[in-house]
């Protein structure tokens, strides 16, 4: 199998470069600036599973000539549109689209491009940041993928993407469920990014607030509440796991989004909260402190755009 990488940041180039080394055969699509850096610094990663230093094959755009077995979608959700145009010719008839991007909009917008065909579903467990160096460090243990027909099917096709992700040195998975766990992944990081962000602090911050949990446990019913209606419910086990993250005393968990925001760097908000927010109106269901939670991220989104 070939496979593309679109992506070559704190997701995309930890996941590749472990295939990398692997010796599987992988390309990296990434844009001029990275790519530079890669072909003379190397994709370095930083990880308490081992580091890596290599210098993978990398491409940019315009400069694809040929097709993939399939392609690994590792980019911000706000980067989507740029990165279809640059990837489309690495798309045949046959290729394998995984995106493991957050939320679900871009499965709409991958179908409609390409073809529902080529697409199966796709999420990850990973936290990562590319530091001023350009190396992607990796912040805790976890580093897991896990991928899966759409309708729960057994194919070929995903048995030979299982049979390349696994031995590559993170943990890889096959779910029959994957559209269900794409779900709750998207309610847990909408959860905690409204709570951490219109609240402005660390779930344990939240929790020791006058009327925090309280907050919490509200944003909580009203992201459930959405699912429920307009996507895959989920399991009993992973909302027991959730009520668990989102009330721990103490904790210093806090979503990428609000770590985002507090670096003033770019922000997921439209596919993490907002979307989740337009299907939620679609069926009157009321969400007052979600729609608090992106307005005021539509604020912090309009000042750096401005900046």
């Amino acid at each position: 199998m070939r496979l593309l990488v679109v992506g070559a940041g704190s997701t995309g180039g930890y996941f590749g470069g472990r295939l990398a080394q692997a010796g599987r055969d992988v390309t990296f699509l990434a844009r001029p600036h990275r790519a530079e850096l890669l072909r003379t610094d190397g994709l370095r990663i930083v990880s308490p599973h081992g580091d890596v230093n290599l210098h993978p094959v990398v491409v940019t755009a315009g400069s694809l000539t040929q097709t993939y077995d399939a392609i690994l979608l590792a980019v911000k959700a706000y980067s989507l549109n740029v990165a279809l145009e640059d990837l489309a010719p690495a798309v045949g008839a046959k290729t394998l689209i995984v995106p493991v991007l957050n939320g679900m909009k871009h499965l709409e917008v991958l179908a409609a491009r390409f073809g529902p065909s080529c697409l199966v579903g796709g999420l990850c467990f990973i936290a990562t940041t590319v530091d001023e160096a350009g190396r992607i460090v990796q912040l805790t243990e976890q580093h897991e993928i896990a991928y899966g027909e759409l309708n729960g099917t057994s194919s070929a096709r995903i048995q030979a993407l299982d049979d390349f992700m696994k031995g590559a040195g993170f943990d890889a998975r096959l779910s029959v469920t994957v559209e269900r766990e794409m779900w709750e992944k998207w309610l847990l990081l909408a959860s905690m990014g409204a709570i951490t962000c219109l609240l402005r602090g660390t779930i344990g911050e939240v929790q020791a607030a006058p009327g925090g949990a309280d907050v919490a446990h509200r944003l909580l019913k009203e992201v459930t509440d959405v699912v429920d209606t307009v996507g895959v419910k989920p399991s009993d086990a992973f909302l027991s796991r959730a009520r668990t993250i989102l009330a721990a005393s103490g904790s210093k968990q806090a979503s990428s989004m609000y770590r985002d925001l507090e670096r003033g760097s770019p922000i997921e908000a439209d596919q993490i909260i907002g979307d989740l927010l337009a299907r939620a109106q679609k069926v009157k269901i009321s969400t007052p402190l979600l729609a608090a939670a992106y307005a005021q991220l539509s604020i912090y989104e309009s000042r750096h755009r401005r900046a």
